[in-house]
């Protein structure tokens, strides 16, 4: 990945939706070369996917929440068995197993209260190996960001 590769990387990140010649003409190579870079890049894995980004208080899912896992039974296991059934969930937009005492952090965008407490019931409860669970809930975001740098 060179120079102009970052430029072009850069330029996506902030809008996908640009034309190839308009990141073409930003980045100074013809059309015919940009594009080629930007089919390497999806090619070599550097481009994982292009998504449109959404206002999740204008979907009606704006309450956020993160929520912090403590397993009963540790090991990769267990860990994978629970984060199988978080993603199948549509409130978690994030899932991640992490070290620590915590095993797995979520991430939450509700539709409410009620959407929350059904969530704990299918989650946290009963059968799921978890021995506790932590949740805080999002006030205000400061900085909330899915460009890389690079």
């Amino acid at each position: 990945m060179d120079q102009l590769d970052r430029k072009i990387l850069n330029l996506l990140q902030r809008d996908a939706s640009r034309s190839n010649v308009s990141v073409a003409e930003k980045v100074g190579l013809s059309p015919s070369s940009c594009l080629r870079r930007v089919r390497r890049l999806h090619k070599n894995g550097i481009i994982d996917r292009t998504v449109a980004i959404l206002n999740p208080a204008k979907t009606g899912r704006g309450l956020k929440a993160l929520v912090t896992v403590e397993l009963k039974l540790h090991g990769e296991q267990h860990m994978r068995r629970f984060l199988d059934l978080a993603v199948t969930e549509d409130a978690v937009s994030q899932a991640y197993a992490a070290t620590g005492e915590t095993e797995v952090v979520l991430m939450l965008n509700l539709t409410d209260m009620e959407e929350f407490d059904a969530l704990c019931d299918r989650l946290f409860r009963d059968q799921t190996n978890v021995a506790r669970f932590f949740t805080m809930m999002v006030i205000r975001t400061a900085k909330e960001e899915t460009a890389v740098r690079i």
